[in-house]
């Protein structure tokens, strides 16, 4: 904003945010909020908002019914955005999970966990724990939450599946960590996570990452210490990066069924590589698919989820939850 350029500025992290020493934040790139509806003209989807806590807030899902009383799979789903912008209501987000909702015909819970740097982390991960306990706490006889009908009605709780994009896919995979280590109301189980192009990092290469971008000024350590400053162990924080000395081993997946979506040409797609094969060599006792698509960068099927490839990925996302 003009207004801002005199302004002391304390990280600029472009392209995504700059935050000034007066505490005012550019918030650079996003897409503007848009409103649910009862019935999306193009896929039939039904969407509305709740609210889940006085924190957290949520955007829901229903594909067009074959039968008044269907069950469907579920899918809490956490949203990308480097943890500092976006929202399940913003275009981008909105118009894709009403994409997946149609082509998985599951009902979709978005969850909207605050952001950093205004909520540093780890808020937005507890944020994220708290909106998977609320939907669980629906297949209990719990008075304590106001449930809420689509989810009464039409989930079914024996194909429960977390995912994520980016940033949230990150959120994903600590979310069903801790599933694996803490119980969720009525010992539900997640029948299967997807981390699409999942956001992780560390001090060092892995694969054939450049060296040269390990010097702690790439853009991914320097957004990591600003939003969570005070993290164990930095940009090593088991949280960012799964392979540190001291993260817990990926055979505590609480879950059955592993998807890792990368592309090919995303900084990422390394660390997403040796996720997957992480996961193989740990001893967890499960299925894992590994999908990389040629020629695509961070988050293609999000940002355009109209071509050929992205109609692709999206597809495979939906066999993955319908299944």
């Amino acid at each position: 904003m003009a207004s801002n350029t005199t302004k002391e500025v304390l990280h600029d992290l472009s392209p995504i945010i700059k935050i000034y020493k007066d505490g005012t934040i550019d918030r650079l790139t996003g897409t503007p909020n848009v409103p649910a509806s009862p019935e999306d003209p193009t896929t039939g989807v039904a969407s509305k908002d709740i609210i889940i806590s006085l924190e957290v807030q949520a955007r829901l899902y229903l594909p067009k019914l074959t039968d008044p009383n269907q069950k469907l799979p579920i899918l809490v789903y956490y949203h990308g955005g480097a943890f500092v912008r976006e929202s399940p209501y913003c275009f981008l987000f909105h118009h894709f999970t009403d994409i997946l909702a149609a082509e998985a015909k599951a009902l979709i819970i978005s969850v909207k966990y605050r952001l950093a740097p205004e909520h540093p982390l780890p808020i937005a991960y507890e944020d994220s724990w708290t909106a998977l306990q609320w939907v669980v706490s629906h297949f209990i006889a719990d008075t304590s939450i106001e449930k809420d009908p689509w989810i009464t009605k039409h989930g079914d709780f024996g194909k429960l599946y977390v995912g994520g994009d980016s940033a949230g896919a990150n959120i994903a995979h600590n979310i069903v960590l801790q599933a694996g280590v803490k119980p969720l109301p009525g010992d539900v189980k997640i029948l299967g996570l997807f981390l699409s192009h999942p956001f992780f990092w560390g001090s060092k290469p892995v694969g054939s990452e450049r060296k040269e971008d390990f010097d702690g000024q790439h853009l991914a350590c320097r957004l990591w210490s600003c939003i969570y400053p005070s993290a164990p162990g930095g940009i090593d924080n088991p949280m960012i990066n799964p392979f540190a000395e001291d993260a817990p081993s990926l055979s505590g997946l609480g879950c059955s069924r592993l998807l890792v979506c990368l592309a090919e040409k995303d900084q990422m797609t390394q660390r997403g590589i040796l996720y997957a094969e992480t996961v193989k060599k740990s001893g967890w006792n499960g299925e894992v698919q590994l999908v990389v698509v040629d020629g695509e960068d961070h988050c293609f099927h999000v940002i355009d989820p109209h071509t050929d490839k992205a109609k692709d990925l999206i597809k495979q996302l939906a066999s993955f939850i319908s299944s």
